[in-house]
Order: C-alpha cells, then sequence, then structure tokens
C-alpha cells in the first residue's frame, strides 16, 4: 500500500502536469487565432500576455512562481510562451496555468488511502473474526477435548468433524493414535500386573523350599551361609517388586481415595510400630496438627518409608527426631558426612549406602507420592544430622 501510494502520487502529478501543458497549448492555439484577427489584443494578467518582440524566439515551456492579486499570494504557474508572427510583425504569447501545489496531491492520496485502509481494517476485522471463530471452533472443542484424555478410561475419544481438510485429517490421525494409545496402555498395564503376580508365586515358593533344606537337611556351614545369602537375596527381590508396583499404581493414579487425614496420627502409629520391630530410640516431636487430602495408605507408606530411612542410616551417636509443626513435618537422623548426591536423593536406584537391605526406591517412592499430592520434599544437612523434610502447603 505504501508503494502504491508513491506510485500514484508521482503518477497523478505527471498527469496533472501532462493536462496542464496540454491546455497551455491548446489555449496558445486560441490566442494566436484571436491575435490574427484583432492585434490590439493585449492579454489577461497572469493568465496570458501578449507583446511584440524584435525577433522570433523559440517556444519555451517552464515552471514559475507569480504573484496572483486575486489570492493575494506567490502562487506556482506552468508557462508555455512562444512568438507568433503577423503581417510582418512578431509578438510573444505567453500562456499560463496553475499548478496544484504537491503538498495538496500528496494530502489528498494519504487522506484517501487512510480512509480505505482504516476501512479496509474494519471490515476485515471483523469479516476474518467471525470466519475465524466459525472455522477454528472444531479445533478448540477437539482441544478441550484432548485436556481431558485420560489414559484410564475405555472410551474411544471421539473428535468433532471439521470442514477444513487439514482439521479434519488431524481429527482422523489423533483418534487412531489416542486409541492406540489406550489399547499399548491397557496391554502394559495388564502385562505387569500379571507378570508382578506371577513373580510372587515362585519366589514364595523358593523361599520355602530353602528354608525346609535349612531346617531339614544336614548341610555345611558354607551351604548354609549360600542358602542364607540366597534368602536374603529373594526377600529383596519380592521388596524391590512390591515397591516397582507401587510406584506404577502412583504413576497411573489408581489411588482415588483421597480423605482429610491427620498426619500426626500417622506418625504416630509408624513410630509404635517400628519401635517393635527395631531397637532404636524414636522421638517425636508432636508440636502442631497437620492435615493433608490423601489417600491413607500413600500417607503410611509416606511415613515408613521416611522413617525406614531414617533408621537405616542412624550413627549410634543418638536417637531418630521426628517432628510436626506449621505445615512440614521431619525426619532427622544422625551422620558423619552430607550426602555427596543431593539433587539425586530422589531419583530411582540412587544410593550413597553400601547396605544390601536397600533397595534405593524408598525415597523415590516418597518424592512420587509428594508429586502426585504436590508436596514438596527436601533434604539438607545440619549440625551432623540428615534432615529429610515434606511441606504440605504448597496443596492448599
Amino acid at each position: 500500500m505504501t508503494l502504491s501510494a508513491a506510485a500514484l502520487y508521482f503518477y497523478t502529478k505527471d498527469l496533472l502536469r501532462r493536462e496542464i501543458e496540454e491546455e497551455l497549448y491548446s489555449n496558445k492555439d486560441r490566442v494566436e487565432n484571436l491575435l490574427a484577427k484583432d492585434q490590439e489584443i493585449r492579454g489577461i494578467p497572469p493568465i496570458m500576455e501578449i507583446e511584440k518582440v524584435n525577433r522570433e524566439e523559440a517556444e519555451i515551456l517552464k515552471d514559475t512562481l507569480l504573484y496572483d492579486p486575486l489570492q493575494d499570494e506567490i502562487e506556482l504557474f506552468r508557462q508555455l510562451s512562444g512568438t507568433h508572427t503577423i503581417a510582418g510583425k512578431h509578438y510573444r504569447v505567453t500562456v499560463r496555468a496553475m499548478i496544484i501545489e504537491s503538498e495538496d496531491i500528496l494530502f489528498a492520496i494519504v487522506f484517501t488511502f487512510i480512509i480505505v485502509l482504516f476501512l479496509a481494517f474494519i471490515f476485515l476485522f471483523y469479516l476474518n473474526k467471525s470466519r475465524n471463530e466459525k472455522l477454528w471452533k472444531p479445533f478448540f472443542v477437539n482441544l478441550d477435548k484432548l485436556k481431558g484424555f485420560s489414559l484410564k478410561s475405555n472410551d474411544a475419544l471421539s473428535f468433532e468433524d471439521s470442514d477444513v481438510l487439514e482439521f479434519h485429517e488431524l481429527n482422523r490421525e489423533m483418534t487412531s493414535l489416542t486409541a492406540k494409545i489406550q489399547t499399548d496402555y491397557r496391554n502394559l498395564k495388564q502385562f505387569t500386573e500379571d507378570v508382578s503376580h506371577e513373580m510372587q508365586t515362585p519366589l514364595a515358593i523358593m523361599q520355602v523350599k530353602i528354608d525346609t533344606i535349612i531346617n531339614d537337611a544336614k548341610i555345611t556351614k558354607k551351604q548354609f551361609e549360600s542358602l542364607s545369602s540366597l534368602q536374603t537375596d529373594i526377600s529383596r527381590l519380592k521388596q524391590l517388586n512390591k515397591k516397582l508396583i507401587l510406584l506404577a499404581k502412583i504413576e497411573n493414579n489408581q489411588f482415588s481415595g483421597a480423605e482429610l487425614i491427620s498426619i500426626n496420627s500417622i506418625l504416630k502409629e509408624s513410630i509404635s510400630n517400628f519401635r517393635e520391630l527395631a531397637p532404636v530410640e524414636i522421638e517425636f516431636r508432636d508440636q502442631e496438627e497437620i492435615h493433608a487430602n490423601m489417600d491413607r495408605s500413600l500417607a503410611s507408606i509416606l511415613c515408613n518409608n521416611l522413617l525406614s530411612n531414617a533408621i537405616k542410616h542412624n550413627t549410634k551417636e543418638g536417637p531418630i527426631i521426628v517432628v510436626a509443626q506449621e505445615t512440614h513435618i521431619q525426619f532427622i537422623n544422625h551422620g558423619k558426612y552430607a550426602l555427596a548426591g543431593p539433587e539425586h536423593i530422589f531419583e530411582r536406584f540412587y544410593r550413597e549406602s553400601k547396605k544390601e537391605d536397600s533397595t534405593g526406591l524408598g525415597l523415590s517412592i516418597v518424592k512420587k507420592i509428594c508429586d502426585y499430592y504436590g508436596f514438596e520434599p527436601s533434604y539438607h544437612f545440619r549440625e551432623s544430622c540428615h534432615v529429610f523434610q515434606i511441606d504440605f502447603k504448597l496443596q492448599s
């Protein structure tokens, strides 16, 4: 539009100039015809002037500035002058025409273009708005359906059809893709459950057979140690299998029984159980009541894993300290050194301890539960103590 406006400006200016020149030549011819009939004509300044000269002069076409008494200002004129001979006498005939100023032309063109652009903008804006709303409506409807898509649903995802070819092809591919994802998810879920279930039976049988051999048969000390080590490995494998199943269930959102529970009561129950199982001193500082909206079994797993981790890695210098205050709980156990990689402490199978009974999944389960409910887990080392903290304030 800018280039066309500039081109229109120069074209209009040239067109006006050529029209003026054509008018000047025409007026000059008329004056010369009148002059041939009456040599007493003297002209009408500044539009036309006639004067006698001594010799012929070349025809001249130029711009000139003259005072216009009617406008009372100096105006730009296009001037054509030349001599005409009548009865042996030479007459200079000068005709002039006022030129429209370039600023006026430019203003007219710019103003016209602004009006045209404004009207075009208004028209196209409302036209495109109404057209685009109709055009994109199926897309946004389908986008909302995708946002609400769940792998656990058995219903196939259906999209609203569109007249646009690209949207129609996208809907067809997305329908096929989501159906395939749902099928793969169900197959993988079934496979995981079947494998986990089938693993428990042979592992239990192996453990029973080993117990029978140890108790009934006459075995050497070396064989006893080997069988005991094998039994420990089987127990660890069973524990690992259970934890992996738990992680899979959390990731697949299979815990939907959320309720408002008291974290303090869960802690008291876990501490009581561990006191019976392990000869360790546990100090519970029940400073404030903390409530959270979550599944009770996951809350118990969360507290048990943190308490178990604190007991496993505690040194003999002091007791395990559990603190419930404000919006967080803390599990504090003594240690000689801070962890080498605290940023990896909640990752799967990450272990800094060399203990054989550690699977490297306990804190990973803690992190997964926290992510599931919007809690904030953290770790820091202070005053020769490892401090694991769960902040519940983010849930609200």
